[in-house]
């Protein structure tokens, strides 16, 4: 069993940053892929960004290319998520997740946290 806990969200202003932390416990995760979800109120959950278990493979998703950055420390069980230039449609409650790979239906069939709340003011 894997239990992850999210951290670090909040309020921040348009164009600013944030960074989200996830704690993973339980089975070892070396051989996991780390990665986050996010989901804005009324719309579907969205993969947002992942990692494989060496760090040698990233997704990102679109609409987060370029300003979200993922990093893994396997030594401490971490997978954080750096956020810049922020945008109102950021807003969302973002999930950790870890998963076999970084595909699609890996992560969404893997393990979660609860959760934690971004809010990007305009």
């Amino acid at each position: 069993q894997v239990h992850l806990v999210e951290s670090g969200g909040g309020l921040v202003q348009a164009g600013g940053s944030l960074r989200l932390s996830c704690a993973a416990s339980g089975r070892t995760l070396d051989n996991y892929a780390l990665g986050w979800f996010r989901q804005a109120p009324g719309k579907e959950r969205e993969y947002v960004t992942a990692i494989n278990w060496n760090g040698g493979s990233t997704y990102y998703a679109n609409s987060v290319m370029g300003r979200f950055t993922v990093f893994r420390d396997n030594a401490k069980k971490t997978v954080d998520l750096q956020m810049t230039s922020l945008k109102p449609e950021d807003t969302a409650v973002y999930y950790c997740a870890a998963g076999l790979s970084t595909a699609y239906q890996a992560m969404r069939n893997g393990y979660w946290g609860q959760g934690t709340q971004v809010t990007v003011s305009s």
